[in-house]
């Protein structure tokens, strides 16, 4: 048996391969007929340079059919994917090709002039171009290469991927994840999402994250379906796709974009049957608002880049708002104490996984990764959460998040839910401060509704004092136009303490 991840997706292709898996912004296709000639050109290509399996292939490109197909090329050939985020400039990419050493490296053209200077000191040999329009030296060398290839075999624990934490502290680690890993993960999401040949995917991820890549369209590979593939994300087109379309995957910045669109009714909405949300919390007011204009209840779900997704709230059933919902098949969820003994339902603690899609430990960090698993075999998410009595899971916020002040345990995302909930309030994020007294000062970060009366410090503070307790009461707030996130939507609240770090707090 063969355990290499694309096997499984060929294993699940349609029987008529002329169907499209992807359908393009100009209305052309790709079908699944291209899929399997298109990655044996590029695994053929790869192999033909002298890349065996186990060798890295780092990829920073703009998002396109190419992209993907270069992905499951490097598949088959048995190599180890490495997408980059394009965004990353020449001193962050450094870093990667340093850490991962790959064997080959596909870039944007325009990053020709110093990726092929760093390539040649690193000792890089293969360093190919692939733009958006399918132009570049990957493309033309390509072409000359016959479309047959013999997909490698893998085991189950051979590595597939390797893929960056985002990094907020300190250096970013590589996750090693493997086909095994990748293909329970997809199977589980395409079952509990109840994906099936006649579904159609709005996709408007980028390609270099779990969710656009693993998520979006493993679930998509695995049951012959079909995905309207964007370039980046855009409301109005979205609202468009709808009408023609059968699932949504977004993050919540992508919604309250929608939301902003008039077209976005129930009519616009009637054909899907889907809409889901992760890679950073939703608001309740967001989900509120979206079913009352769409009648549809986003379900949200919680994974991490180590371990593809973890919980889900259910297709049929409670769709909770602020939940993430229980445990997927195959993974085990706990909510441990400091001690690492077990939290009584409702109580906050430590969220530690485990499961055939948690990944093997972090690229030649063999001392991080004693650290980060528990001795019987639990990930240590380092998010802050907990559990129902029937088991839908809360996040509390991650764990270095956690202000500890005047010596008492403040969890963010408390603070942030009594500040939405406020008048004038459209979204806030809570960090600590360095402060003499208290060891961190409790401070808020608040975006304000552009109608209506604004908020203010005092009238904030005020509010709070009656909802909670003293020490959970922010010392500061401050106001801000936008909250600053990561290319996933996910607040980075390293900026924001060091932003408002220096400021003076109020005694």
């Amino acid at each position: 048996m063969n355990d290499n991840l694309y096997a499984l997706f060929e294993s699940r292709f349609p029987a008529d391969r002329s169907m499209p898996l992807l359908i393009l912004e100009s209305g052309a296709t790709v079908s699944y007929a291209d899929v399997e000639r298109e990655s044996a050109r590029y695994a053929a290509l790869l192999a033909s340079r002298g890349l065996a399996p186990g060798d890295r292939v780092a990829v920073q490109v703009e998002k396109s059919p190419e992209a993907l197909l270069l992905y499951l090329g490097c598949l088959r050939a048995g190599l180890v994917y490495l997408p980059l985020n394009s965004a990353y400039h020449e001193r962050e990419v450094r870093y990667f090709l340093e850490n991962a050493e790959p064997r080959a490296v596909v870039a944007q053209p325009q990053s020709m002039p110093w990726l092929e200077a760093l390539a040649a000191e690193l000792g890089i040999r293969e360093v190919l171009s692939l733009d958006s329009r399918a132009g570049g030296s990957l493309q033309e060398a390509a072409r000359a290469v016959p479309p047959r290839f013999e997909t490698v075999r893998r085991s189950g624990d051979d590595l597939a991927a390797i893929l960056y934490t985002s990094g907020t502290t300190g250096r970013s680690k590589g996750a090693m994840l493997s086909h095994r890993n990748l293909g329970s993960n997809s199977l589980v999401l395409q079952r509990a999402w109840g994906f099936g040949p006649g579904d159609v995917l709005v996709h408007m991820l980028p390609l270099f994250h779990v969710h656009g890549l693993f998520v979006a369209c493993h679930c998509v590979l695995l049951c012959g379906g079909a995905m309207r593939f964007h370039a980046r994300f855009d409301a109005r087109r979205a609202v468009e796709e709808f009408a023609r379309s059968t699932v949504f995957m977004g993050v919540p910045t992508l919604y309250t974009r929608l939301l902003a669109e008039p077209g976005l009714t129930r009519e616009a909405c009637s054909d899907m049957r889907l809409f889901t949300s992760g890679s950073a919390p939703l608001l309740a007011e967001t989900h509120a608002q979206f079913l009352r204009r769409t009648g549809h209840r986003i379900l949200e779900r919680y994974g991490m880049t180590e371990t593809g997704m973890l919980t889900s709230n259910p297709l049929d059933g409670e769709r909770r708002a602020g939940s993430v919902g229980p445990a997927l098949p195959e993974v085990d969820v706990k909510v441990v104490d400091d001690a690492g003994s077990q939290c009584p339902a409702g109580r906050v603690g430590h969220v530690i996984v485990r499961g055939p899609n948690v990944f093997s430990g972090y690229w030649r960090m063999p001392e991080k990764n004693a650290e980060e698993f528990t001795p019987d075999g639990y990930f240590r998410t380092g998010d802050l959460g907990s559990l129902s009595p029937d088991g839908y899971l809360t996040i509390a916020g991650r764990s270095k998040d956690l202000i500890i002040s005047g010596g008492f345990n403040v969890y963010p995302k408390e603070i942030e839910l009594a500040i939405d909930e406020l008048p004038g309030v459209r979204e806030s994020a809570v960090v600590g401060v360095p402060h003499p007294d208290f060891g961190e000062a409790v401070t808020a970060v608040v975006v304000s509704r552009r109608e209506g009366t604004p908020p203010t410090e005092e009238g904030i503070i005020a509010a709070l004092r009656e909802k909670l307790a003293n020490f959970k009461v922010p010392k500061r707030v401050y106001f801000v136009d936008e909250l600053p996130r990561n290319a996933m939507g996910k607040v980075q609240k390293n900026v924001l303490r060091e932003r408002f770090g220096t400021a003076r707090a109020a005694p």
